[in-house]
């Protein structure tokens, strides 16, 4: 099997997990939680991360701050055997951090700080040149500057990258700055923000794609949580189904997901296999607490995935 190279532009974050039983706190109000935790997270060092612990090599451009926060996030990513070489340090900012709150169920809602990822600029993607173009795919987010991002873009398509864009969190977007997008990965929510297209029902999801792909996007792949995902190309629309677990911790599913994307697609796979594979990565992700070491190494994931391939609890 071919090892793949994946980059990922994007941004880093500090979670600060609370687990709770009951409901959110009203103003003024206090309230005892369940449980807290701290952890790596942020979109897109999940998705390198993702990537890594299933085999691609990995190589990321991001920022941190100069806080305390910031040694940590380096270290984790060479814990993860990911190139630190392009992470920026961020004089007199703080690093990213995100708190998430869950609830019984696993659902989470999450605030994010970006700090120093609102610094990371397009000359800091210039002096990667030469590392990303070593890669076969880009993931890229937007928790940093849209400028980056749209920079990214056109220096993908110079070096001949396809790039996968999950526009998340939701952010109007310039139509002429993603055209001939290779992937663009939006949840319903997304959708709705980046192609001002009310999400209700799945003719409102397969509307919005469908104006998406009139845009100039090649194709889109809408994921739809514990309902699976939708992926739209020119030859139609295609459905993949969710694999069934017991849910404890949704949160870093969605990064799980596209992180496993990217590596099976850059092993070889057919756009259709690395989305029934994504799906089953991110669905045993949801099984344990935290976001990063919620994901599994490529060993545990094959023999969970036979085993449901199997028709053991699809």
């Amino acid at each position: 099997m071919v090892r793949p190279t994946i980059a990922m532009v994007g941004s880093n974050m500090m979670d600060l997990i609370t687990y709770y039983e009951d409901n959110l706190p009203r103003i003024g109000e206090t309230i005892f939680g369940k449980d807290f935790e701290i952890g790596f997270g942020g979109k897109g060092a999940n998705q390198a991360v993702a990537a890594s612990r299933l085999g691609a090599e990995v190589e990321v451009v991001t920022a941190v701050g100069d806080d305390l926060f910031g040694p940590l996030v380096i270290e984790n990513f060479r814990k993860y055997d990911i190139n630190t070489d392009f992470i920026k340090t961020v004089e007199g900012r703080s690093s990213g951090v995100a708190p998430i709150f869950v609830d019984q169920g696993g659902r989470n809602s999450i605030f994010i700080i970006p700090g120093a990822n609102s610094h990371l600029e397009a000359e800091d993607v210039t002096k990667a040149r030469n590392s990303l173009s070593r890669a076969s795919f880009l993931l890229l987010q937007l928790e940093i500057q849209l400028e980056t991002v749209y920079f990214s873009i056109d220096l993908a398509r110079e070096l001949g990258l396809k790039v996968i864009l999950n526009p998340a969190p939701g952010r109007k977007l310039e139509w002429e700055k993603i055209r001939n997008l290779f992937l663009l990965v939006p949840n319903e929510t997304e959708l709705e923000t980046i192609t001002g297209v009310t999400v209700r029902t799945t003719e409102d999801i397969k509307k919005g794609i469908s104006l998406l792909m009139e845009r100039g996007v090649e194709n889109v792949l809408v994921t739809l949580g514990e309902k699976g995902a939708l992926l739209a190309t020119g030859g139609g629309f295609a459905d993949f189904p969710a694999y069934r677990v017991e849910a404890v911790d949704t949160t870093g599913a969605g990064d799980a997901f596209l992180g496993a994307l990217a590596t099976f697609l850059g092993e070889g796979k057919t756009l259709e296999e690395s989305i029934d594979g994504a799906c089953a990565y991110a669905a045993l992700s949801t099984t344990r607490r935290g976001t990063q070491k919620s994901f599994a190494g490529r060993e545990e994931f094959e023999e969970w995935y036979f085993q449901k391939k199997a028709g053991k609890g699809r």
